[in-house]
């Protein structure tokens, strides 16, 4: 088991359609020869907002089951993919507390010379996808890390029209992630997993 790549899905998801997408970046993950944890990170909001969205309740519930992301779960992997829906252009801010508890590992180097990738999801369409991976790389950038993302390197990617990662638009929660966004997550994480084996092959060479 150590010979193989590494992968940590890490993601936030209030009703449930980034959890989707995790799961197709696993299957994704698996399939290109990867070991892979899902974790979710932990929610902040409290009990009665939950309560308050049927959406968000049943997909608290649905999820218990999947464990919290610590920080042995990025010591551990070779290549992380974060996935968070869009909160005002940028990252939820579940998933920024769980990264802003990474001080410790930045310091001590253990971030660097890994492969980041990600993706996300909106309620409309133009509703901050790129804004929001930009964002999200720019924390991947002050760890040392190697930013992976799916470019225009398969045809499907004209058709998904987002080079900076995978991504879709939910309707407001009502449309669950359909072949182009599960296409698209599954190419941003066979890259990233060939990019970071190879980049694990060459610094042990």
């Amino acid at each position: 088991m150590d010979g193989r790549t590494k992968v940590a899905v890490i993601y936030y998801s209030a009703t449930g359609i980034t959890y989707q997408m995790a799961q197709a970046a696993v299957e994704a993950a698996g399939e290109a020869g990867a070991e892979v944890r899902l974790r979710k990170v932990r929610e902040l909001a409290p009990d009665e907002a939950i309560r308050s969205n049927s959406g968000w309740q049943a997909h608290h519930l649905e999820t218990q089951e999947v464990d919290e992301a610590q920080l042995d779960d990025i010591t551990w992997a070779d290549v992380v993919i974060f996935g968070s829906p869009t909160r005002y252009g940028m990252i939820a801010a579940q998933l920024k507390q769980f990264i802003d508890t990474t001080g410790p590992l930045w310091a001590q180097g253990s971030l660097t010379n890994k492969v980041y990738s990600g993706f996300t999801s909106t309620a409309t369409s133009h509703g901050g996808q790129e804004s929001t991976l930009l964002s999200m790389f720019t924390i991947f950038y002050h760890w040392g890390g190697i930013v992976v993302t799916p470019g225009y390197t398969e045809p499907s990617q004209y058709t998904s029209g987002n080079p900076y990662g995978a991504s879709h638009t939910s309707n407001n929660g009502e449309t669950a992630p359909d072949d182009i966004a599960r296409t698209a997550t599954s190419l941003t994480v066979r890259r990233a997993v060939q990019i970071g084996t190879a980049l694990k092959k060459g610094l042990a060479g």
